[in-house]
């Protein structure tokens, strides 16, 4: 719709200053305000089913009765309006709902800047600073806590029946409990789909990180829906692997080689750290299991004296590290490491450490979930050459595969 310029050269005849038009009285403000109450109007009259003033509705069992004052919040700030009301309580209006106190999307900012990482007092200082909007904690939490019924659909929804690489790791929060402040762990599963997309399978809390119940983790995800995983990238946890293969035998597990140089560098004063990783880069790059263990080797026999710990970290664990080179490259590359879990934790310990604790589980589940939907907005692109991963798995695992996929 073109708007008449002579219209709003009119409107702009008295401008002097940008409060004039987007301050507290300014005319974009009184703007909003005339067409919210003309379009209400019109819904009014549409509802009675005749003009204002219109002699045809006389007598025909229902009329304008007056207006109600009402305070909107938005991004103009705090909006008075008149909204007209019928005389037989039936008027339903659409633009502005009865019991509606926020503009459309005002919900949304709160619930984005909750997302955020940003308490319900920073909220409320953003809110008023910005749009000059009085907002209570209240409303806040309010908002807010509306996301729980999204958390458990998104919790219990159904999912593929074959992810070819599934991530697993948990990160902690502090949850307060009875006056005592405890860290919870946080389980996270994300799985990688037969398009090469990564997916948030679910977020678990519990006590602490633990095989047992990592058990019960991956048994619900079988449980909705998942018959066959390909590869999943684990930790050092200890019974983690066992708790896997329990639940979908034909799972390779593989650890992650980054946690595995991590731990390897707790054992080396930062000094030395650089070089000791360069000589572990020698053992997880090598071309084979058995050009591997040569590195491996070579690696004890010039840091042992110093940090025996390190080389046996790898040769305790070699049994589900030596999985990683039996595949081609561009598998070797979506398994390297936990990367996509990693990302992401990340980005959640950030929302968390500006939160400080917790007052119960359902609290952090709501914060992160929200935090989670923000951070995969920006998951747009596939694995690399994941058609190429794809191929190879379709080599290996023939009985495996999709018909789909083969085809």
């Amino acid at each position: 719709m073109t708007v008449d310029k002579k219209l709003i050269d009119q409107m702009l005849a008295d401008y002097k200053k940008p409060e004039d038009l987007i301050g507290d009285n300014g005319l974009l403000k009184q703007i909003t305000k005339a067409l919210i109450e003309r379009v209400l109007s019109a819904e009014l009259t549409t509802h009675l089913g005749y003009e204002k003033h219109d002699p045809g509705g006389y007598n025909s069992g229902n009329s304008r009765n007056g207006s109600t004052k009402k305070t909107l919040k938005g991004n103009f700030g705090e909006l008075e309006l008149e909204t007209p009301r019928d005389r037989d309580g039936t008027f339903t209006p659409v633009m502005v709902a009865k019991g509606q106190t926020r503009f459309t999307g005002f919900d949304d900012k709160i619930i984005s800047m909750y997302a955020r990482g940003m308490s319900a007092r920073e909220i409320t200082e953003h809110l008023k600073e910005i749009y000059g909007v009085d907002v209570s904690a209240a409303l806040i939490s309010n908002v807010t806590e509306a996301v729980m019924e999204e958390v458990k659909t998104w919790q219990g929804r159904p999912l593929e029946e074959v992810y070819p690489i599934v991530y697993m790791d948990a990160l902690y929060v502090k949850i307060r409990d009875n006056g005592h402040v405890e860290n919870r762990a946080i389980y996270v599963a994300i799985g990688i789909n037969l398009e090469g997309s990564k997916e948030v399978l679910g977020l678990w809390t519990g006590q602490n990180e633990g095989a047992k119940f990592w058990l019960n983790v991956l048994t619900e995800i079988h449980n909705r829906g998942v018959r066959d995983i390909f590869i999943v990238c684990v930790d050092g946890l200890k019974g983690f692997p066992e708790s896997i293969e329990a639940v979908f035998p034909r799972a390779e597990v593989q650890l992650c080689i980054v946690h595995m140089v991590r731990a390897s560098l707790n054992y080396v004063p930062w000094k030395q750290r650089k070089e000791v990783a360069v000589d572990l880069r020698k053992i997880y790059t090598a071309a084979t299991a058995v050009e591997a263990e040569t590195r491996l080797n070579e690696f004890a026999a010039k840091w042992d004296s110093r940090f025996p710990s390190v080389s046996q970290i790898w040769r305790r664990n070699w049994a589900r590290i030596i999985p990683f080179f039996s595949y081609t490259a561009e598998i070797r590359r979506a398994i390297y490491t936990t990367n996509a879990i990693e990302s992401l934790n990340m980005s959640l310990r950030k929302i968390i450490k500006t939160r400080g604790s917790f007052p119960n589980e359902a609290a952090a589940m709501k914060l992160l979930y929200l935090a989670l939907q923000n951070a995969s907005k920006k998951w747009t692109r596939s694995i690399q050459d994941w058609k190429g991963a794809l191929n190879r798995f379709s080599i290996l695992w023939p009985d495996r595969m999709p018909a789909l996929e083969r085809n």
